[in-house]
């Protein structure tokens, strides 16, 4: 089987390439294009969409990105196998590509011929992932150092996945296990405040989020942690607690039994309302699809900007960046259920079936490049990739503590595509640019 992988890159004039660094940037799902990173976030040309509302219907509009990270760093948008412009061809094609293992080493390759066609063995070299892409980043920076002797000067992570037990996503799949309930927390209540849905409304959004970690580290996960055995009167007082930071009624909060998903909070928050809230971003609202239902049946975020990030890059593409008219642009590609989850991890002999843990990969990383750094970025408002799991599963990497200090975070009020709203994208650039500019020096 062969993949032709399909990318833009983007180079500053003038520019010594051995002194210059490159950052190979792409999206999650599994199975999306790296249209949303490259039309949203950093490219030359940015998508003009509404910040936290339904964007209207074409004529769509792109207008120059003054946030573009080609001030700091040559820039490789790249699209995984079976998306974007590329293709897949052979027999089991898509067992060949499409899954943990088989998509990290394909991206090796590219990065690897990619360094060698333009010359760029010796730049300093940065992976940004989003999403799904941290999950990729993180497998793909211990394989580059590992099997390709490329070490990394730097990883940035957006809206970051490594651990999927602590995902938000349908963690009733998995009972006996409290932490994600614990750790979404911090963004029900973000959401919450967004939503002007509290009891008592806080004028400050850092303090009701110092407040929210401190009870679900500590009183809420101790209570989940108890099971059955839990007291009447205490799991009482901490519906009543999660009331006071979630705004769902005390008596819906006794009824799950302490424990709401993603999807029911999404559902359950502006349920008077017959509206929904967003997933990947919960800024964003819509009407609900069944009111009767117990989860949120569609993203409305999702629903929001897709229609104009494809559309608008299907024109740039052509008439810009000059891809042929007759090939089809594929924004996903359907690798559900194809996708191979089994993952062989650091120091395994086999790759072992269940829910995927990506953790020692990343730190695998770190150890063996002690001079790696990495940047942990997240938006409050995303309930797919919670913030405060993201700063949990690094500050759990098996691995020595005095590591710790190449990891920095930084997080914003915004969702998992951070860039949508524009005071966040300012922020992103900045932090990210400083970022790339002291991992290349060293520092």
């Amino acid at each position: 089987p062969e993949a032709a992988m399909s990318y833009v890159a983007y180079f500053a004039k003038g520019a010594k390439a051995a002194q210059r660094p490159v950052t190979f940037l792409f999206n999650g799902g599994p199975g999306s294009s790296t249209v949303w990173l490259h039309m949203g976030a950093f490219g030359p040309r940015r998508v003009v969409t509404a910040d936290h509302t339904h964007t209207r219907p074409a004529p769509y509009r792109l207008s120059e990105n003054h946030q573009s990270l080609l001030d700091a760093s040559d820039l490789v948008f790249v699209d995984a196998p079976g998306t974007g412009f590329g293709r897949m061809a052979g027999k089991d094609k898509e067992k060949a590509f499409w899954g943990i293992d088989q998509d990290a080493r394909a991206f090796a390759e590219f990065i690897r011929s990619f360094l060698t066609r333009h010359h760029r063995w010796n730049s300093p070299k940065f992976l940004f992932g989003e999403s799904y892409g941290t999950t990729r980043a993180a497998v793909l920076s211990n394989l580059l150092q590992s099997e390709y002797s490329i070490d990394l000067n730097g990883v940035i992570m957006l809206s970051q996945i490594l651990n999927f037990t602590l995902s938000i996503d349908g963690p009733e799949a998995n009972p006996g296990v409290g932490l994600a309930y614990a750790l979404a927390l911090p963004s029900f209540a973000a959401t919450a405040w967004y939503h002007h849905k509290l009891p008592e409304q806080p004028g400050s959004l850092e303090d009701l989020l110092s407040k929210a970690e401190a009870f679900a580290m500590g009183p809420y996960l101790t209570a989940l942690a108890k099971g059955a055995a839990l007291p009447a009167a205490e799991k009482k007082r901490i519906a009543e607690q999660l009331h006071r930071f979630t705004g769902l009624p005390v008596d819906f909060l006794l009824k799950a039994n302490l424990r709401v998903s993603g999807g029911v909070f999404e559902h359950a928050l502006l349920g008077d309302e017959e509206s929904t809230t967003g997933r990947l971003d919960a800024r964003f609202a819509g009407p609900t699809m069944d009111p009767l239902a117990k989860e949120a049946h569609y993203d409305p975020m999702s629903a929001a900007i897709s229609s104009a990030y494809v559309s608008a890059y299907n024109e740039y593409a052509r008439d810009v960046l000059g891809f042929p008219a007759d090939r089809s642009f594929q924004p996903f590609a359907r690798v559900f259920p194809k996708w191979e989850f089994k993952h062989r991890a650091p120091g395994q002999r086999f790759a072992f079936p269940g829910i995927l843990n990506v953790m020692p990969d990343m730190a695998a990383a770190l150890i063996t490049n002690p001079d790696l750094k990495v940047l942990v970025t997240g938006g409050y408002f995303d309930l797919g990739t919670t913030f405060a799991a993201s700063r949990y599963e690094m500050q759990h990497l098996p691995m020595p503590e005095r590591l710790q200090k190449n990891i920095s975070y930084r997080y914003y009020e915004s969702g998992h595509m951070i860039y949508l709203h524009e005071p966040a994208l300012k922020a992103l650039h900045d932090d990210v640019a400083a970022f790339i500019e002291k991992a290349a020096e060293g520092r």
